[in-house]
């Protein structure tokens, strides 16, 4: 059962799912084929590098920590910021208190606007640090994404040509795979082929969705 609470029973017609995951573990091949399905994905790092690049007092904060020329015409060198911050946690504590609350804003308004045009249907918030920010108690379901270590690392010197020390930095500061099992509702293991991924995930999102569906109905039945 997870550990954590999810938002209170809601009538604005979202299913809000947060996905969480390991880099390498699947997590986006999950928020792809459920956006397929006609989901609205809303993705965290996406977010992130927005702001990053486009947010002013963002922008003055980390020129003045790594230097004006942390920025190029493409935006920030994240290469090297990186290269700091998954060494130094104290570097990454202050990225995150200057980056993380205003990607949750980013989020929240997104769900907003989804209400506002009368959005209704399946949300996918795709966000490794879901739990790190407390956002599960704003998700009605939160799924897990988890793959076997070699097969992650080969993911991320395949698509990101990250090293095997490279990988073991950024994997090192991240939640486990079993604390993020024990924090969601489901938990899909990427152990196979993506095509079994995809089809797992869109049928735990049926199950969640029914489920709530008929949670629901029972609480609006009369006693």
């Amino acid at each position: 059962m997870p550990i954590n609470p999810r938002r209170d029973p809601a009538d604005d017609g979202l299913l809000i799912i947060g996905l969480v995951g390991q880099a390498g573990s699947g997590k986006t091949t999950v928020a792809r084929a459920l956006e397929r399905d006609g989901a609205v994905v809303i993705d965290a790092d996406a977010l992130g590098r927005d702001i990053v690049n486009d947010d002013p007092d963002v922008r003055a904060a980390l020129a003045a920590e790594y230097g004006d020329d942390v920025y190029a015409s493409s935006g920030l060198d994240r290469a090297r910021v990186g290269a700091v911050v998954f060494r130094d946690a104290a570097a990454r504590e202050r990225l995150n208190r200057l980056v993380h609350p205003r990607i949750v804003d980013r989020v929240r308004a997104r769900l907003n606007a989804l209400r506002e045009r009368g959005f209704r249907g399946t949300v996918a918030v795709d966000a490794a640090l879901l739990l790190d920010w407390g956002f599960e108690r704003e998700c009605d379901r939160v799924i897990a994404v988890v793959a076997p270590r070699p097969a992650q690392l080969e993911r991320l010197r395949a698509q990101r040509g990250w090293s095997a020390d490279d990988a073991g930095l950024r994997l090192g500061v991240q939640r486990s795979a079993a604390a993020l099992s024990a924090a969601a509702d489901v938990t899909l293991d990427n152990a196979g082929r993506l095509e079994d991924l995809e089809r797992h995930a869109r049928e735990a999102v049926r199950r969640l969705r029914d489920a709530m569906q008929h949670r629901k109905g029972h609480d609006a039945a009369p006693c």
